[in-house]
This record gives structure tokens, sequence and C-alpha cells, in this order.
């Protein structure tokens, strides 16, 4: 009996994806819950597995195609994955059938850790699989492992030396161009970048915060705090939370804005950029007003971990009423981070630096950090913006404000 494979039911905030990868091949016997085919989109690349053993009777979607929820992709022929009929291994000693069994199973397992499109352009460029590393699932070869094995092959290397003259100079290296198509991840976030800076009135505040007092709790507590709890005491944590007392004060920057309309959220969901090998990704804390330091920080420590494996889930990405962006990881002094539409602002935290700073009327040497809030002119006032960002500077410069809500 053959059964239908079909994409994911998106929702409403995904439109449809693109056939990243196949794992198999047609014809290839698959067993239930097996990986068979990526498909990527705007946020987060979907597995799709096997529904039954069986084999792969039919690929109706190829990579690169375009697919709607619920799409059929591909069929599968039920029954007919993980059933055996070698003879026992006792019969198969001296037999040159059962050498011949054995040998075209390695070939079998080899070619099933290598991607149809990958197979298909190593078969034409004649090229041993062996000798290209896979960079895919579990080891996977894909079509761009094949291109940069060929690219790298291609590549001018360095003579051995010798006493002997050269018959012929050696060419000038040459300058080189690889064109390659932007991932959909990748294309909507332009997509969304250039959405943002053409239809918000976007302007940033910024204003700087003394680290002392933080860096002096965490060194103080975070033994303690992570026998206690199980996870590292970080800055991200007291960031949120000191973000999220502040947009209960100032309920127009954690408010989107839907046409005509002003939508005022009774909750703080706050996104934390990511970076991952597809790009920069935000998924959501839920309800941060209501997690503590602890929630907060394993939460985080998770999302980092399944965006290094490419596991965040839709559920994972949507929605958000409020984002925090640390550049300051990556070395950035300071930045305007741009919106994510319909938030109507986004913190921006960045490097910690030794300044001095004047306290008290004398010159004293700090670890300070810049902040920025970008914020969306149409909705939230000059005002509120600065006052928002005082809040959390106070906050953060005195973080026994945060258990006090002061």
């Amino acid at each position: 009996m053959s059964i239908e494979i079909k994409s994911p039911t998106f929702p409403e905030s995904v439109q449809d994806g693109t056939i990243a990868a196949w794992h198999v091949a047609k014809g290839d016997s698959v067993k239930r819950d097996q990986p068979l085919v990526d498909i990527e989109t705007d946020k987060v690349v979907l597995e799709v597995v096997a529904p039954a053993n069986g084999v792969l009777e039919d690929i109706i979607a190829e990579e690169g195609a375009t697919v709607e929820g619920s799409q059929v992709i591909g069929k599968l022929k039920e029954g007919e994955a993980g059933e055996s009929t070698a003879p026992a291994e006792e019969e198969k000693e001296d037999k040159p059938e059962a050498k011949a069994e054995e040998a075209s199973s390695e070939t079998e397992k080899s070619s099933a850790k290598v991607n149809p499109a990958a197979q298909r352009l190593i078969e034409e460029k004649n090229l041993d699989t062996s000798a290209i590393s896979g960079t895919g699932k579990d080891g996977r070869i894909t079509k761009a492992d094949v291109i940069n094995h060929l690219d790298s092959a291609s590549a001018p290397k360095t003579a051995e030396k010798s006493t002997a003259p050269d018959p012929v100079p050696p060419a000038p290296a040459g300058r080189e161009e690889k064109r390659v198509s932007m991932s959909r991840l990748r294309a909507r976030i332009a997509e969304r970048l250039l959405q943002a800076s053409q239809t918000t009135a976007m302007l940033t505040t910024f204003n700087e915060v003394n680290m002392q007092p933080l860096m002096e709790l965490r060194a103080r507590y975070k033994e303690s705090f992570e026998k206690a709890h199980g996870v590292r005491l970080g800055f991200m944590s007291l960031f949120v939370r000191a973000c999220a007392e502040a947009l209960k004060r100032f309920p127009a920057v954690n408010a989107s804005i839907d046409g005509d309309d002003v939508v005022y959220h009774g909750y703080q969901d706050i996104g934390v950029a990511v970076s991952s090998d597809r790009g920069l990704v935000v998924p959501i804390l839920r309800d941060t007003g209501l997690m503590s330091l602890a929630q907060i920080e394993g939460k985080i420590n998770e999302f980092g971990q399944k965006a290094k494996g490419g596991q965040l889930t839709l559920d994972d990405m949507t929605g958000g009423t409020f984002t925090i962006s640390n550049g300051g990881v990556f070395g950035s002094m300071m930045s305007t981070p741009i919106l994510n539409p319909p938030q109507t602002a986004i913190l921006g935290m960045h490097a910690i630096k030794e300044r001095a700073v004047v306290e008290n009327g004398e010159i004293v040497i700090r670890p300070m950090m810049y902040l920025a809030l970008s914020y969306d002119h149409r909705l939230i006032d000059g005002k509120e913006a600065v006052q928002f960002l005082v809040a959390v500077k106070e906050m953060v410069e005195d973080p026994a404000r945060i258990l006090l809500e002061l």
C-alpha cells in the first residue's frame, strides 16, 4: 500500500517552505520515524520522518522546490523495510553469494550517508565518496560538501621543493568567485530588516550602565546559584528580568501596531537573539515577568543548544512582545539594533569595557556597558523611551530594585 508523505502543517505566520535536502533516494528502504527530508521555512528547518516502514516509492517535490503546508511531497510503499531474508551467519560463511550480499549491503550503507543531490554530483564527477567530509545531519554528505570538495581539489597547491628547474613558470592565482542561493532564513531576515527600515519611524536612544554591582553579585553567588539550580548565573537573566519589570511600567514599549490599532499586551514575552549556523534567530521567553532567574537561565541555555543543533521549533520562534540583542558577545561597543515588527522596541547590549567615570566628584575606573533602545516613534514618545531605558539602567545598577519592584 502506498502512503503519501506530506509537508508539515505550517502556522499562519509561515506561508510556505523549501525542500532543503532529501536524506534518502527513490527506491531506498526506510524505517518508521527515520528522517526523510528537511524543509526550510523562514524561521526554522522542519524534519519530515517516515510514517511507516517501507520503501521510498516516489519523490514528488525535489530539492529546491517550494511547498505549502500539508502538500504531498513523496510516496512510501509500506511494509518492506526492516524485513530480512538473508541466511543465518553460519550458512553464509563459505558462500560467494553471501559475500556478494555483504559487499552490496556495505555499498548501500555508504550511499545512505549521501544526499541524493550530492550522489548525482559525485557520480557525474566520478568522485570517491570516502574522500569527502560530510557536514549534514549524522555526517551526511550534502551537495555543498561535494562542491566544497571540488573547490579545494581545484585550488592551487604548494609545489614540493625540487632542485630541478621548473619547465613552465607557475600560473598566477586566479580571482575566484562563487555564487550561491540565499537561504530562506537569510532572505527572510533581509526582507524583515528592509521592512522595518521602510515602514517604521525608528529612533534610537542611548545610555550607559555601571556593571560593577551586577558583576559583584554574580561573583558572590555564582557557585551557590549553580549548586542550587543546576545552571550558571549570567548577566542576560538579570537584564531580562529588568526589562520585564520596565515593560510593566511602560506598556507602549511592550505593545505592537496592527494596522490602525495598537495592541497592548498584558504579558512580557521577550525574544533573545541567538547566533546559529543559519543566521540570527530569536527564540521567545514566555511570561518573563513570572519567571525566576534560574528559569530564565535554563531556558536560554536550552535555546542555545537547540539553535546549535538546528532543533528550534516554530513554537519557539513565534510571537514576542520585545527583543534583547547582545552584540557585546562579539565585541560590539555600540550599535543601533533594528526593530522586529510588529514589536515597537528592541534593546541592544554591548561589550563591557573599563572606563574612567566620575562618581561623587572623583574619577574612578568602572566596568561600563552602553545600552541602546531602538523604538518606533509612531507609538513611543522620546520621553517614554528614555524613561524605560533609565529604569533598566537603575535596576541593573541596583539589582535589589528588581526584587522590590522599585
